[in-house]
């Protein structure tokens, strides 16, 4: 494993922890060491759950800025997080502080997830000129249903932990220790049985509602709101193909239009902006 990932067992279950201060930004380090520690706990026949969890004062808060603009290194992140989803023993991400852009990519591909009541969640990409581009598009509207999650990527707000379990974003609020909610969470799954859930395979917030009609909304929307920005109605294409195409196809989609994203000019003065101030790349 790599520094800033280890993994050790407690008991039948498995411990990710991420230690990359300040904000645990998902740096190649980390992404190598979250694919090497998932390789290994899912080679582990002791093994039966995985639990995700992270030091410090936040889960995982974004990419890592000291990377933008140089060619990108593998693993890389929608590769990492297909990786963890695809996983066969169950997965819990236990999040507190935030989990925005990467970080909350990398939750939704984790099976279930747990968060501390003051926690905040949020895929903040479009105020980089970007769109999320590791399956945010794809994953959040299986959670959320369309709607909600067009306001989510298009406006780059997070939302609070108590919205989140509400929206079926996370399946429980917890308090205290992280280690321990997590250890205790992931006992119950085992003890009942549970197998992996994953989010890409899931289609029931999809199903029965006009998301033609959400989409079309939005893009008026944006139009009278935002005339001329770029990555806004990107965000939107990509959220559309979540509905209009397997999931395989929509991630590949996604890429497509993240792509357009990087080279135009505006997400290059806003990410120029970013790293005069950067916590505009952390929080929204």
């Amino acid at each position: 494993m790599s520094d800033v990932v280890t993994l050790e067992r407690k008991g039948a279950i498995a411990v990710v922890t991420v230690n990359n201060p300040p904000v645990n930004a998902l740096g190649i380090a980390v992404r190598e060491g979250l694919q090497n520690s998932f390789k290994a706990a899912e080679a582990d026949p002791e093994v039966k759950a995985i639990v995700l969890v992270c030091e410090g004062s936040t889960f995982i808060a974004g990419a890592d800025i000291k990377e933008f603009g140089k060619p990108p290194q593998e693993p890389s992140l929608p590769d990492v997080v297909s990786f963890i989803e695809s996983g066969s023993k169950p997965s819990v991400a236990v999040i507190h502080g935030t989990a925005l852009g990467g970080g909350l990519e990398v939750a939704v591909s984790c099976h279930y997830r747990i968060a501390r009541k003051d926690a905040k969640v949020g895929l903040p990409e479009v105020k980089l000129g970007l769109l999320p581009g590791a399956g945010g598009t794809q994953r959040l509207p299986r959670l959320t249903g369309v709607a909600k999650a067009l306001d989510m990527i298009v406006s780059g707000a997070p939302i609070s932990a108590t919205e989140a379990l509400e929206l079926g974003v996370v399946d429980q609020l917890i308090e205290g220790d992280l280690l321990s909610a997590g250890l205790a969470y992931a006992d119950q799954l085992i003890a009942e049985g549970k197998g992996p859930r994953r989010t890409g395979e899931r289609t029931d917030k999809l199903e029965g509602v006009d998301n033609a009609a959400a989409v079309a909304a939005k893009r008026a929307e944006i139009e009278k709101k935002m005339p001329g920005l770029f990555s806004p109605q990107r965000c939107i294409s990509a959220v559309e193909a979540a509905f209009t195409l397997p999931l395989a196809e929509g991630l590949k989609r996604e890429r497509e239009l993240f792509a357009e994203c990087l080279v135009s000019p505006q997400r290059g003065a806003l990410v120029h902006a970013s790293v005069r101030l950067p916590r505009l790349t952390l929080m929204p």
